[in-house]
């Protein structure tokens, strides 16, 4: 259904995107966030989903900068041990550039918001601590919480997490609800990656619809 094309970061650093432009007029648009395997069938998927209901969604390929081209359906222990390899030499703050890249390049049909699962959760969170031409966040079980904890958003952003996850403890999740008692922080009866249908010892059908309604809900009130 959609793209892959290429975009370049502001420092020239040109790498692996996907892009699905929807029928008819854009709402706006949203950059998709990858889990920790890359623009894999997943992340596809949640792009094309996007560009259903109404809005320009892409993907950047964020690991690209160490390894080109890196995508994966392997979420058994090898994946794990590459993923492990890969984390070593990646970089935030480039990571950051990448993100703003893909935002800049569907800022033309109007806000932008963005949204990420596991790795790209924490992302999402990240981005709306720097904003990066950024309306809104909806992110899902950003694993590593203590890390972003203190990062104060600068927009509108909401979180999902399921009361299972064994990387993320729910004293976790109520910390950061201290932390930013304004802010939603949905919980839901799931564990860890219960929007990847791919991965059927993780997903969890119910929850993913209900915290899919409450992200499409979400942005039509913040990129409208």
């Amino acid at each position: 259904m959609g793209d892959r094309i290429k975009l370049t970061s502001s420092d020239g650093f040109t790498f692996n995107a996907y892009r699905t432009t929807p029928a008819g007029k854009p709402k706006g648009a949203v950059v998709v966030i990858q889990e920790v395997w890359g623009l894999n069938n997943f992340v596809r998927a949640e792009v094309d989903r996007y560009a259903t209901e109404g809005y320009v969604a892409i993907a950047p390929a964020l690991f690209d900068r160490v390894e080109l081209g890196y995508e994966s359906q392997d979420y058994g222990p090898t994946g794990f041990a590459h993923i492990g390899e890969l984390m070593q030499n990646f970089s935030h703050d480039t990571a950051r550039l990448d993100v703003e890249a893909a935002v800049k390049a569907v800022a033309d049909v109007g806000k932008v918001g963005i949204t990420g699962y596991c790795f790209g959760g924490a992302t999402a969170w990240r981005a709306a601590h720097f904003g990066l031409g950024l309306a809104a966040a909806s992110g899902y079980y950003g694993g590593g919480v203590p890390s972003y904890i203190g990062l104060a958003p600068t927009m509108p952003l909401e979180m999902h997490y399921g009361d299972n996850d064994k990387g993320i403890p729910l004293e976790q999740i109520n910390e950061l609800r201290a932390a930013h008692p304004d802010l939603p922080i949905y919980v839901y009866p799931a564990g860890h990656g219960f929007c990847n249908f791919e991965r059927p010892e993780n997903y969890n059908a119910e929850a993913a619809k209900l915290a899919n309604q409450r992200t499409l809900a979400f942005f039509a009130k913040h990129l409208a």
